[in-house]
């Protein structure tokens, strides 16, 4: 990237871009940039961690990968990101699996961390994008407590309290060998739509704040875990915004160039930032927090400014999930598999299969401004500025991957129609209007498939709540049943030796 841009101002450099409609070129850039990234991820592929991986064109560098000390092995889907000039670190992870929940918590007890920062829903659009990692909570013990044998873990639910686009957790985690417990924030962002950016950066640094205030992002803790479903974009837009805002405290606007930090992020995991839109939000975010929260005398004005935003940012967000929804009913999407096929059929021990590509749906993600218009309303509504007229850019080549992923031989690929509806985090969508009687089939029957499988995943929750059940009145049963013939067998030997 060309440096001349170093000691510009962030807000001049968004208003150039945005008067030539430059997002998806910009974008590209930046991918080309990666392209010459020759980093390996040789554990992430090898065969017994293949099936730790949500997607398999979405894999954590040798180099930055957090590597697991206790468990069943060292690998995860986890990379550590430090930028040290803005004293920051933060671990980037994909949303666990049913086989990695024990391996996403022993990281946690592992590297210290004092929260964890969730930044999808578990089901979005009728898919299953991350699974149910924490206990709910609830009036029955087994919805309070979940015991991870593989690791040595415990987690309990403590408390929750919900504001209108996010909730905080406090959860407590403890190692069952030393009996040595922490509690864990769990900040719960669930109003960031799939397809597109949070409505308006107000409510999203609101949100920020409120994480900082915790005292999770830190020197003096671990870094805190991120995660969406692949750890790349929501997680990269979150991660890009907090770092450019410390280094504007520190240095000043015109210190800060925002792609230079996204490519400096970039070396340690891949793929961060995952759509033109979500790059265009990140410049909004942090020119409008570095308006409203580093200068002191407006802080209080800026904090009352989002309580009353709050109210609005909920209905806006309600709305556009509604629209979602409403879009996967009545557009004519092409076919393609769920994006979660990590229920594994645990009655019969068998390996989950092996997880969907992700890479040709990126490249796609930025193809035109028409495209970006599609997956962003708040290119044309709200408080987000309007996207200026179209202008033809360069198309992208077909078929292109993750810089540094490589393609995996092991299984069938997919097509093109298929790559696309596995899209997470927003990426763009085209629809095709040939065949629209036979897509609304086979989406009815993925639709179905998916009830299914959730139905089968809340089943055998509850089997193994009723095991856990079934043990503990057991173990209870036996416990006075000993008990009991200890008293009674005392009582004998005391009587016999009385009489002698």
């Amino acid at each position: 990237m060309n440096k001349d841009t170093s000691m510009r101002n962030v807000e001049t450099e968004f208003k150039e871009i945005d008067s030539i409609g430059g997002w998806a070129h910009v974008f590209q850039r930046i991918r080309n940039e990666c392209n010459n990234y020759d980093y390996t991820f040789i554990e992430a592929k090898k065969l017994q961690n293949k099936n730790l991986n949500r997607y398999r064109d979405v894999s954590p560098y040798d180099h930055s990968r957090v590597v697991l000390k206790k468990g069943p092995c060292d690998y995860i889907n986890a990379s550590l990101i430090k930028m040290e000039k803005a004293h920051r670190q933060y671990i980037l992870t994909q949303g666990p699996l049913p086989q990695t929940v024990g391996h996403f918590w022993i990281m946690v007890w592992e590297q210290n961390c004092k929260a964890v920062l969730m930044l999808n829903r578990v089901i979005e659009k009728d898919q299953v994008k991350c699974h149910q990692y924490w206990p709910l909570g609830g009036t029955c013990d087994s919805d309070n407590v979940m015991i991870m044998n593989d690791v040595g873990l415990k987690i309990e639910y403590v408390s929750e309290t919900h504001s209108s686009y996010y909730t905080t957790r406090i959860l407590r985690l403890t190692d069952l060998d030393t009996q040595e417990s922490r509690e864990i924030f769990h900040f719960h962002y669930t109003t960031w739509p799939d397809f597109g950016v949070p409505q308006s950066p107000t409510a999203f640094l609101k949100f920020l704040m409120v994480v900082r205030e915790s005292g999770a992002l830190d020197e003096n803790v671990g870094p805190p875990v991120v995660h969406c479903s692949a750890g790349i974009g929501r997680s990269g837009t979150f991660c890009l915004v907090d770092s450019c805002l410390v280094l504007i405290e520190e240095n000043g606007m015109n210190t800060v160039n925002v792609i230079d930090i996204l490519l400096e992020m970039r070396k340690s995991r891949m793929g961060l930032i995952q759509t033109p839109d979500q790059l265009r939000f990140s410049y909004l975010a942090v020119i409008e927090g570095a308006k409203k929260f580093l200068d002191k005398d407006t802080i209080e004005r800026a904090w009352v400014e989002l309580e009353l935003a709050e109210p609005k940012e909920k209905a806006e967000c309600e709305a556009l999930m509604s629209k979602e929804n409403h879009r996967d009913l009545s557009m004519d999407k092409p076919n393609g598999n769920s994006s979660d096929e990590e229920v594994a059929d645990d009655d019969d021990d068998e390996a989950p299969p092996l997880p969907p590509p992700r890479g040709d749906s990126l490249a796609r993600s930025g193809i035109t401004i028409e495209n970006q218009q599609v997956n962003s309303i708040t290119a044309n509504h709200g408080p987000l500025p309007p996207l200026p007229p179209d202008r033809p850019l360069p198309s992208e080549p077909p078929g292109e991957s993750v810089p540094g992923a490589e393609k995996d031989d092991s299984s069938d690929d997919e097509p093109v129609d298929a790559i696309h509806a596995n899209n997470l985090d927003g990426d763009a969508l085209i629809p095709d209007k040939s065949g629209a009687a036979r897509r609304r089939r086979e989406r009815q029957e993925r639709k179905e498939k998916t009830e299914e499988k959730v139905k089968e995943m809340k089943r055998k929750l509850k089997d193994a709540e009723a095991w856990q059940g079934w043990k503990r009145s057991l173990i209870r049963t036996f416990t006075w049943v000993t008990v009991g013939a200890v008293i009674v067998g005392g009582g004998v030997i005391y009587f016999r030796h009385f009489w002698q």
